[in-house]
């Protein structure tokens, strides 16, 4: 993507909301023998979709897990739907996960279940019955144009359809919140594109609050230069010099937040790390 079409002020679409739906304040962690994360404070807003950057191995998926209280911070706090989850009991946060739909590296599928199982997993622990476990699978396959796969195995899938597969089954709860860890990585750029639309999908038609991290550039910049029309079937972009207002960066550099703004911002930024992290 030609990035000087992008860097001129845009015309912000719509505003983010306040009351955020996660707010991290002054998070720090550390594993034995190294810091990982140092002061790191921002928020989700609802209908906001945050895109996280940064170079290989700065915590980025270790973020992920402190919003979804799957680590806890050594200090500061991290709020989730307005409840502090920082020392919070784990029989606690199940409610609140189930309000949270997670998309893993690598789709994290069960290749002894069937594509119906696996998206419907929680379901099944749950005791819902077959018959609306059936109907919320297949519309949620449906939503990825994956519902044929219904009864078939993770195994004769391609690695775009797994992942289109696991989206489905982040979606299976209609969560409040969904976090992405590298939806698109090792994945061909056509496939790649096709796992980007599903978001856009996802983030204009159910305006769902979203923390995504990415370590292409170009889904990035796709996703804030795109719509998706829902009379077409497909994404669109936006008319030129326009970027979509409610889906901003982040970037992590050494453990710190390093970025917290618009594309504008971000490509405009004369910062020397943004800069030569951009090229």
């Amino acid at each position: 993507m030609n990035k000087a079409s992008i860097a001129a002020p845009p015309n912000r679409l719509e505003e983010p909301q306040s009351d955020p739906v996660v707010q991290l304040a002054h998070v720090t962690l550390s594993f034995p023998g190294r810091s990982v994360l140092e002061d790191i404070s921002f928020s989700v807003a609802p209908g906001e979709t945050r895109i996280l950057l940064g170079p290989a191995g700065v915590g980025k998926s270790v973020l992920l897990k402190l919003v979804n209280g799957l680590l806890r911070p050594d200090s500061g706090s991290v709020h989730l739907f307005g409840q502090d989850i920082s020392r919070m009991r784990e029989e606690d946060l199940f409610a609140l996960r189930t309000r949270t739909g997670m998309v893993f590296q690598e789709g994290a599928l069960f290749d002894s279940l069937t594509v119906r199982d696996n998206v419907a997993y929680q379901l099944i622990q749950e005791k819902i019955a077959v018959e609306e476990i059936d109907e919320r699978v297949k519309e949620a396959l449906r939503f990825v144009g994956l519902e044929h796969t219904f009864s078939l195995y993770p195994g004769s899938l391609s690695g775009g359809m797994r992942r289109r597969v696991a989206i489905a089954r982040a979606l299976i709860h209609r969560p409040d919140f969904l976090l992405y860890d590298s939806p698109t990585g090792g994945l061909d750029p056509v496939t790649c594109s096709t796992i980007i639309e599903l978001i856009v999908k996802q983030r204009d038609d159910y305006r769902t609050p979203s923390l995504l991290v990415t370590h292409r550039l170009q889904d990035a910049f796709t996703m804030c230069t795109h719509v998706y029309d829902s009379e077409l079937g497909h994404m669109v972009p936006l008319p030129k010099g326009q970027t979509h207002a409610n889906t901003t960066f982040l970037i992590l550099n050494d453990g710190r937040l390093h970025f917290d703004g618009s594309l504008h911002d971000l490509v405009t930024s004369h910062d020397p790390f943004v800069r030569e992290f951009l090229m």
